[in-house]
């Protein structure tokens, strides 16, 4: 089984912090999106995977080949890639997989996190991930007669459902959704936004008589804006516990949750709750609350809340909020 992940994506909703990092690469407390989701399945799934397909910007490097590599290796899984020179939709990410699109296929789009209670049923045609919400007019949602989808609406005005699809899709032949992806493509079939709709493929599957059904995710959490990650954080912190100081602590005072990765440094300092501290970053005669502070980032003589640090940044003699990219400064050196 393969998984295919479309992340082409320049993550603008997450500027500064995507300028020079993929969004899917950006870390959630320790772990980066990509590595969080590939978990997630590995661990839910009842089949396991053998390849992982990414499907990446044209400017995106040997660098963020080699991370994606290396986190496939870590479960055992062969590591393959596609280029979307061109954003043109969904369906048209998930063409650029090419030959790889074929048997079973899991596709999930890299901007959210989830959590599952249990292993899907995946016998039927095709899966659609679903969570029951409050306001389905904000969502896709699934139409079903008992077990089976009938249909897609896109943000109902009207109450019809409130599955909303969560962007996690199974195809037991991805062969014949890149046939139908193709035809949209082959007769310029745009969707919503002028764009090619993996949407508008499914529902060509389902009137040719495909058997659709759906599978639960328990949680849903965004991570495509910066007010959003910065809430998943805090959920992920939550979740995962009490305070995991991997990194070295000096006469400090740390506050669950927080997270302090292998390699980082607090000295002189109150950290949490809610701080997420990276490989490699130090932290020194400051507060850190409710804050990210990613790798190689510096923090001294400051009281941040709210606040997200990009890599190799340094923030000197600050206090309050803010929101800074990689290798940036905020303040003097003493």
């Amino acid at each position: 089984m393969k998984l295919i992940v479309p992340m082409a994506g320049r993550g603008t909703r997450l500027r500064p912090h995507t300028h020079v990092t993929p969004k899917p690469l950006l870390p959630v407390v320790g772990r980066t999106m990509v590595e969080r989701i590939v978990e997630t399945f590995v661990d839910s799934l009842p089949r396991d995977f053998d390849e992982a397909v990414f499907v990446l910007g044209p400017d995106f490097g040997d660098e963020v080949r080699d991370q994606l590599t290396e986190i496939c290796s870590r479960f055992g899984i062969e590591a393959s890639f596609g280029v979307q020179e061109t954003a043109e939709g969904t369906a048209h990410a998930i063409a650029q997989a090419g030959d790889k699109l074929d048997g079973e296929c899991v596709l999930v789009f890299a901007d959210t996190l989830f959590t599952m209670d249990q292993a899907p049923d995946l016998d039927a045609d095709a899966v659609v991930w679903v969570m029951e919400v409050e306001d389905p007019s904000r969502f896709g949602v699934v139409v079903k007669d008992g077990e089976q989808i009938t249909d897609f609406v896109e943000k109902p005005e009207t109450p019809i459902s409130n599955e909303a699809i969560v962007g996690i899709y199974y195809v037991k032949e991805g062969e014949r959704l890149g046939r139908e992806i193709q035809h949209l493509m082959d007769e310029d079939v745009r969707g919503k936004g002028g764009e090619f709709q993996l949407t508008d493929a499914l529902d060509r599957m389902l009137k040719d008589g495909a058997t659709f059904k759906t599978a639960r995710v328990t949680e849903w959490l965004d991570c495509g804006t910066i007010p959003a990650i910065k809430s998943t954080s805090q959920i992920v912190l939550d979740h995962e516990g009490e305070a995991r100081t991997e990194g070295t602590v000096e006469n400090s005072q740390i506050i669950d949750p927080v997270f302090i990765a292998e390699g980082a440094v607090v000295r002189d300092s109150v950290v949490g709750p809610y701080a997420a501290v990276h490989g490699g970053a130090t932290i020194e005669s400051s507060a850190v609350r409710n804050t990210i502070v990613f790798g190689e980032a510096s923090v001294e003589g400051s009281s941040l809340d709210g606040s997200m640090v990009g890599h190799h940044a340094a923030v000197r003699g600050f206090a309050g909020e803010l929101n800074i990219g990689d290798h940036a400064t905020v303040g003097v050196e003493s």
